[in-house]
């Protein structure tokens, strides 16, 4: 994958560790061009648009835990979920 600022070699818990730390994150391993993971930090917010707006009253206070999303090649986001996979390679890297 090109990119990286460094090329692999970063277990699971050291890409946790930088997660925490706020970097961006791939695997050398992945086949889609601009996918990484970062760490959404947890935080509190009053609804006031949709999707939410229909099941709870606009301005309730809702808590989000911290979570980690990717960036797919597509350009979207979302929620991910590390594979065994993911979590036993050793080719973490920092993506700039």
């Amino acid at each position: 994958m090109s990119g990286l600022a460094v090329s692999g070699g970063m277990d699971f818990g050291g890409a946790l560790v930088m997660l925490r730390a706020g970097y961006k994150l791939a695997r050398t391993g992945w086949n889609g061009k601009g996918m990484y993971v970062y760490l959404v930090p947890g935080g509190v917010f009053a609804v006031n648009r949709p999707p939410l707006d229909v099941i709870y009253e606009p301005g309730t206070r809702v808590e989000y835990r911290p979570h980690i999303d990717m960036r797919y090649a597509d350009g979207t986001h979302g929620v991910w979920l590390a594979s065994q996979s993911d979590i036993l390679s050793d080719d973490w890297a920092i993506v700039p």
